[in-house]
């Protein structure tokens, strides 16, 4: 690890990290990263992913020492191969091709994210189109997007709610990405609400309660804490939303990948420091940053309370534990 300048600003004498709780791996991460793991037992290296099993650096290179070869398009996968879908999902074109080609497929969308293709599918055989929030190019929007060939209208802010021009109004549903900010989400869906009245919206809030739960977590320790640090890969939604969330508290927040990312100057004087992760970052990570801070002057750690998580998803056939 870096030495820390002797001149180089520091933390406030006793000062105290405050520990986000829930934070860090969520269960779809848990099963996506699994789901990786056994199949590399199973079948033995190399095992091909499309696209990053999850956004963090850590986790993605952890699994190429291990054997798992990521990629983008399915010509890059050798015949015969296993190959992984990520946490994200994938378009029906990407499953199609995948069949065509013969791979073995393992499909490790997270549920969640599973339960909005199979609400987009059942809705447009009743004739639906469809509004989605959330953010241009990320997997899961390309993703939830390609359940179908047309009808998926994408909208990123409250000024695209304005721009859209669906074929028609009768038969509408909103649907949104999971990992987006509660507060934005709900702005941009009451936009739409307003605009198209007799819009369907979800039956059960889209946004995953991973995301909610570790929001929730940074709304109460925000208004606690000097600074917000949030451990996670610049890629990930999730993460991204948690910095944002606490900046709009008016909290000092940054974002890193890893412990030698954090600069001494953001901690200059201050004396609590908030910590959480993101979905997909793990805890190995959150430890390092607490050596690093205790390093730069924090004493103690105070873990909050908040909600426990038990949510667990089952692996997919063929890579279930041997009931034996």
């Amino acid at each position: 690890m870096t030495e820390l300048p002797s001149h180089a600003p520091a933390l406030a004498s006793g000062s105290e990290i405050l520990l986000a709780e829930p934070r860090g791996f969520c269960a779809g991460v848990d099963r996506a990263i699994e789901i990786v793991e056994r199949a590399l037992t199973k079948f033995g290296a190399p095992i091909y992913v499309r696209h990053e099993i999850v956004h963090n650096t850590f986790v993605v290179n952890d699994l190429k020492e291990k054997g798992a070869i990521f990629i983008e398009e399915l010509s890059d996968v050798p015949p015969g191969s296993t190959l992984i879908f990520s946490a994200h999902g994938v378009s029906k074109a990407v499953q199609t091709e995948a069949d065509e080609r013969g791979f073995q497929v393992f499909d490790a969308t997270c549920p969640l994210v599973t339960k909005v293709h199979v609400e987009v599918a059942k809705l447009h055989k009743e004739g639906f189109e469809f509004i989605m929030i959330g953010h241009k190019g990320h997997p899961e929007v390309e993703g939830t997007m390609g359940q179908l060939d047309s009808g998926i209208h994408l909208v990123e802010d409250v000024a695209d709610v304005a721009r859209v021009q669906p074929r028609q109004t009768d038969k509408l549903a909103l649907v949104t990405q999971t990992t987006l900010s509660m507060d934005d989400a709900s702005e941009i869906a009451a936009a739409v609400k307003a605009r198209f009245p007799s819009v369907r919206e979800p039956k059960q809030q889209d946004i995953c309660y991973a995301t909610q739960n570790r929001q929730d977590a940074i709304k109460v320790m925000s208004p606690q804490v000097d600074v917000v640090i949030v451990v996670g890969s610049p890629t990930s939604s999730n993460s991204n939303r948690l910095r944002e969330v606490a900046q709009k508290l008016g909290t000092a927040s940054y974002m890193v990948d890893n412990a030698d990312e954090l600069q001494p100057q953001w901690l200059e004087g201050r004396s609590r420091v908030g910590l959480t992760a993101g979905a997909s970052a793990p805890d190995v990570l959150v430890q390092a940053v607490i050596a690093r801070l205790r390093e730069l002057g924090a004493v103690s750690v105070r873990k909050m309370d908040g909600v426990v998580e038990t949510m667990k998803f089952p692996l997919p056939k063929g890579l279930k534990p041997d009931a034996s």
